[in-house]
């Protein structure tokens, strides 16, 4: 079973990612601040990979004439974000689907966090490709995901799983964790991440944020 439409899996899901990835918290308001830099008081954002609704909850908080077009293939977990987000919901238009399918925009602004690591470079390039084209020109683009240099897989996961356990995740948990990432995530390099960026049309491209086995860069549409 995909593990997010495991509905205990779904119910946990919002507890897990603060324990696994280094400054997750921050990450996300760097997200907010990097996005509010261009876009207007009245932004219209799209968050791809909304399922969960934690970033959405971020940004609703800090910016509340923001309004949102959250992306997700998981109905389980668009469920979860509705409740995530709370009285913020009816400034938030739930899309269950891929970016291709998403509305056109153009939005003010993007991100896409956690997520690019699950889908292989020519999907990842696609995906890209679509989200630059939703966005108006100059627009921010915030990404983050898994990205470790080349030959060093399994010395950032052992320090990502160390991380993990450090936060209390179970050991043989974490462990498991590590090993199913290490053999199923296409993780990149962040060299290749970055040239993703720009050979789907996005420049200035900047790294923002790195914990361990994460990276997180801004680009403009």
């Amino acid at each position: 079973m995909n593990g997010f439409s495991d509905p205990q899996a779904v119910a946990r899901y919002a507890e897990n990612p603060p324990r696994m990835v280094p400054g997750f918290a921050d990450m996300q308001r760097m997200a907010m601040l990097l996005l509010a830099e261009r876009a207007p008081s009245n932004a219209q954002v799209l968050v791809l990979g909304a399922g969960g609704g934690l970033e959405l909850k971020v940004f609703a908080d800090a910016q509340p004439e923001w309004s949102f077009v959250g992306v997700d293939p998981a109905a389980a977990m668009l469920d979860l974000a509705r409740i995530t987000v709370g009285d913020h919901a009816g400034r938030i238009h739930f899309h269950e689907g891929y970016i291709d399918s998403a509305p056109d925009g153009p939005f003010d602004g993007a991100t896409c966090i956690l997520t690019l690591h699950f889908i292989d470079r020519q999907e990842r390039l696609r995906t890209l490709e679509h989200v630059r084209r939703r966005l108006k020109p100059g627009a921010p683009f915030v990404t983050a995901h898994y990205s470790i240099p080349n030959g060093e897989l399994d010395l950032w996961l052992s320090r990502y799983a160390a991380f993990s356990i450090t936060s209390g995740i179970d050991p043989v948990q974490a462990n498991a964790a590590r090993a199913g990432i290490a053999e199923r995530l296409p993780i990149l390099s962040p060299e290749d991440d970055e040239q993703l960026l720009r050979e789907a049309g996005f420049s200035g491209v900047s790294l923002f944020y790195v914990g361990f086995a994460f990276r997180g860069w801004v680009a403009y549409a």
